[in-house]
């Protein structure tokens, strides 16, 4: 819930995808006094039970774009799997799209993204785009990292997918190519970690902006399976991504939620990703701030004001619940006490998300264990951190 105070008439909101992000902000809607309409891939999608209303259509499916478009006052999304040049087909025709193509091509395409970042002087990683692997830069770009590179898809890739990890050169060179039959290839190097973090920031219409805090991520095979507030870092990492994210939201014009995760190094932080939308990073909202990303990505795209983000507690822990080969007890995780679940209402599967567990309070430590204990009674295969 905001404690912004909210204008009387209800602004209805269209949501691109019907997924766990958008079943939170169907949540959230009422209390930001929206209403949520959903472009769902089926009628089993996670966010049909939380929203005011929803129809079946492909996020590519431009008829269906228009359809949800004629329905709502204003589109957003929950997921960058999108064809930016229907997007554009929709602002052209008037209809208002929050966050544009021209921001969504950020998060849509990692070379676009990498490119305008470099250009811009953020710091990356040294990075290459190519379309083969015969590419004449390739042999002088990997005489100068000198180890193995990490090689990704530029398009399309999501939880540790399209995120290859190459032992040598002649593996990075087949993975390339296998790439490069869909899109251009991102080549860049494999940083020495010492951890990520992850900043949201959210942007009104009139560019006014809201930090939430920093918060520590734990990643596995390729999915973040705990996040951790406060973040574990030096009081610098903190300033230094509050500024990033300012500067990177300003480059990017974006309107609602920005997540940025970033490497942490010797050298300081590296930006990894963007998302346009609301992040798993940022599930602790719901429970940790005065204001949820998702109550503060509505009330951006709808034109409002945005909401205080102030903490509720000293610490939280989010762990993910990624389905192990047996389903668990969601009310055995319910009764564990301080244990907030979330179930996203979808059926059980190995390796899919099933919901998440925050345990918020005065002992970060305490929150780890409780959080943790939760997840594994609903049946989780993630590994503790």
């Amino acid at each position: 819930m905001s404690d912004t105070p909210l204008d009387v008439e209800l602004v209805r909101v269209g949501v691109v995808g019907g997924g766990q992000l958008a079943r939170m902000m169907g949540e959230a809607a009422h209390g930001v006094a929206t209403t949520l309409t959903v472009l769902a891939s089926a009628p089993d999608d996670s966010a049909i039970l939380t929203c005011d209303g929803w129809l079946i259509g492909e996020a590519t499916d431009l008829l269906a774009l228009r359809e949800l478009a004629h329905q709502v006052d204003v589109v957003t999304f929950d997921h960058e799997l999108v064809d930016l040049d229907e997007v554009a087909v929709l602002e052209k025709i008037g209809v208002t799209v929050h966050p544009s193509a021209t921001s969504l091509q950020f998060a849509v395409d990692k070379a676009v993204q990498r490119t305008a970042f470099q250009r811009a002087g953020l710091p990356v990683p040294r990075f290459v785009v190519v379309n083969a692997s015969s590419d004449e830069r390739l042999t002088d770009f990997f005489n100068e990292i000198g180890g193995p590179p990490v090689v990704k898809a530029t398009r399309g890739g999501y939880d540790g997918r399209g995120v290859l990890f190459p032992a040598d050169r002649a593996e990075a060179i087949a993975m390339i190519d296998d790439l490069a039959r869909a899109n251009d290839v991102l080549v860049e190097e494999r940083l020495a970690l010492r951890g990520e973090v992850a900043q949201l920031i959210a942007r009104a219409v009139d560019g006014s902006v809201v930090l939430y805090p920093l918060v520590s991520t734990v990643q596995a095979d390729g999915m973040c399976v705990e996040v951790r507030f406060p973040a574990e870092v030096s009081a610098d990492l903190h300033r230094r991504a509050g500024e990033l994210a300012e500067q990177i939201a300003s480059l990017i014009d974006v309107v609602g939620i920005l997540a940025i995760e970033f490497f942490v190094t010797d050298e300081g932080l590296v930006v990894n990703e963007v998302a346009l939308r609301p992040h798993n990073s940022g599930h602790w909202t719901i429970e940790g701030t005065t204001t949820s990303q998702f109550a503060n990505h509505l009330l951006a795209v709808s034109g409002r004001a945005l909401g205080a983000v102030r903490t509720t507690a000293s610490a939280a822990v989010m762990v993910n619940v990624v389905g192990a080969e047996e389903p668990g007890s969601i009310a055995a995780a319910r009764a564990i006490e301080g244990a907030h679940v979330h179930d996203y209402g979808k059926s059980w599967r190995p390796g899919r998300k099933l919901g998440h567990v925050t345990v918020v309070g005065d002992d970060a430590a305490a929150a780890h264990v409780t959080a943790w204990t939760s997840a594994r009674a609903y049946g989780t295969r993630a590994r503790e951190a």
